[in-house]
């Protein structure tokens, strides 16, 4: 492999979400949450897409999230093993209904404050910089009920009391910070993104884009409370990121291809520019869409933008405007694609595309000129493990190679990165689709797709692997 320079102080580390990690579900005082009502099987994608049978759990349906790899309890184990491996930060995310149950309450639940200043201590009790994402798939399920989630305005209020909260409680531990994680999402998955369930009938584009006015301004309000009341912590936004290619040189493809871009960076476009694009009016125009807006708004968007792009990278996406070429859709992808005849794809259909990485990073930075932070890119594959008890994970060890390279490159090509945290260093629940057995991670959980496993670590071969690039700085890539 070349040699890459990366920045002296660059951010190492792994990405984890409390939903899909923690676990201890109603523990302490913490309320339901959008995960607790995901469960296994074929309802799985329907709900995520908004069609929620019930606001609690139901009887015959098993809910991965509610145990989790039980990382509320056994941080302390987990946590080591990544500073074995020399993290620099580790990324995770609070629930907000540990802090706020019902997310009205009066007060917020002490335990649960607790909680995040015991992990931060000991991350800090490590050197491991612990990087803080606010909302992760993530709404109290009373509030969804209450209020429709983020389709009422009311949520920017109570997603800024929350913000300030944590803001005031954890200044001294945590100096960087995110608002939603892959906000784009709720485009896709906008049960999962925000919340959102539909009645048959109502218009699904209007409430969706009505919802992330609300989370674009509670964002920047974050964002806000954020200079303010932690003026040296830097706070970004987050983005499902991966470039739609052409299929053809035919304009019509390419203009596809340019619109799907925008339909994810519209997101980023408002918090990192502080103001609504004229692509996005024209679309509102077009399909009927008006969204309420309050006078400050416009002031508030402008006035607080974000200091880094934070963005995930799995796979790069392709689209055509062929009928028959559509026909050969890949399996797996939230964002739907077509098949791309220069790639491979993962176990789950996802297209394996390293150089996209590069072309995503190039294009992030060529459209903000802010620091990227690149939270999540990862290989989820099926482990086994030998009757030695080891796992020889070189095909994770390959995908990550390759794609800590061009992220390499693209730093030699002058895109400033701040950090690289691989998601899911250790094993946990998978978001799209609930298994297990779908895994991430340098660490293995024995844990199975149907909740049973003793929850046993063991460290894969690309621990190790991982440690030494680490220890490098990203120089030595070589497995």
């Amino acid at each position: 492999m070349s040699k890459f320079t990366f920045p002296k102080d660059f951010l190492w580390g792994g990405a984890t979400a409390a939903n899909q990690i923690e676990g201890a579900y109603l523990a302490d005082g913490k309320g339901l949450t959008i995960v607790d009502l995901l469960p296994t099987g074929k309802t799985r994608r329907s709900i995520m897409e908004g069609n929620v049978p019930a606001f609690t759990p139901l009887e015959n349906e098993f809910y991965p999230a509610h145990e989790a790899i039980d990382f509320y309890h056994r941080y302390k184990e987990d946590v080591a093993l990544f500073a074995e491996m020399g993290f620099k930060a580790l990324r995770v995310s609070i629930a907000w209904a540990r802090i706020f149950p019902t997310g009205e309450d009066d007060a917020p639940n002490e335990q649960g404050l607790k909680f995040y200043d015991d992990l931060f201590d000991e991350l800090i009790k490590h050197d491991i910089q612990p990087v803080v994402t606010l909302a992760h798939f993530d709404v109290p399920v009373h509030l969804i009920e209450k209020y429709g989630s983020w389709r009422n305005r009311k949520l920017v209020d109570l997603f800024e009391t929350y913000a300030k909260t944590v803001f005031s409680r954890y200044k001294d531990k945590v100096k960087y910070w995110m608002t939603f994680n892959e906000i784009n999402m709720l485009l896709h998955l906008p049960f999962l993104g925000a919340g959102l369930v539909f009645k048959e009938g109502e218009n699904r584009q209007q409430i969706k884009y009505q919802a992330a006015h609300h989370q674009l301004v509670a964002s920047a309000l974050a964002v806000k409370a954020c200079h303010e009341m932690i003026p040296d912590a830097k706070i970004g936004c987050m983005l499902a990121a991966g470039m739609f290619y052409p299929y053809t040189c035919n304009p019509e493809d390419i203009f596809q291809s340019m619109e799907k871009d925008r339909e994810s960076y519209f997101f980023i476009d408002v918090q990192s520019r502080g103001e609504y694009p004229a692509y996005a009016k024209r679309f509102f125009k077009d399909n009927g869409l008006t969204i309420e807006m309050e006078p400050e708004d416009t002031a508030i968007l402008k006035s607080h933008t974000v200091d880094y792009i934070g963005f995930s990278y799995y796979s790069s996406r392709t689209t055509s405007t062929d009928p028959e070429v559509l026909k050969n859709m890949t399996s797996g992808n939230v964002f739907g694609s077509v098949a791309n005849p220069y790639l491979e794809k993962s176990e789950w259909g996802w297209t394996i595309d390293p150089k996209g990485f590069r072309i995503t990073a190039n294009q992030l930075y060529d459209r903000y000129q802010k620091p990227l932070f690149v939270v999540e890119n990862g290989l989820g594959a099926i482990d086994e493990v030998t009757a030695e008890g080891t796992i020889n994970d070189d095909y994770r060890i390959d995908y990550l190679q390759q794609h800590i390279a061009e992220m390499g490159e693209a730093i030699q090509d002058g895109v400033e990165i701040i950090g690289y945290t691989s998601w899911g260093p250790i094993d946990i629940v998978s978001a799209s689709t609930g298994e297990m057995k779908k895994r991430y991670g340098y660490i293995y959980v024995d844990r199975d797709n149907e909740g049973q496993g003793t929850l046993q670590r063991i460290k894969k071969k690309s621990f190790d692997w991982y440690k030494n690039v680490i220890a490098s700085n990203g120089e030595n890539l070589d497995n």
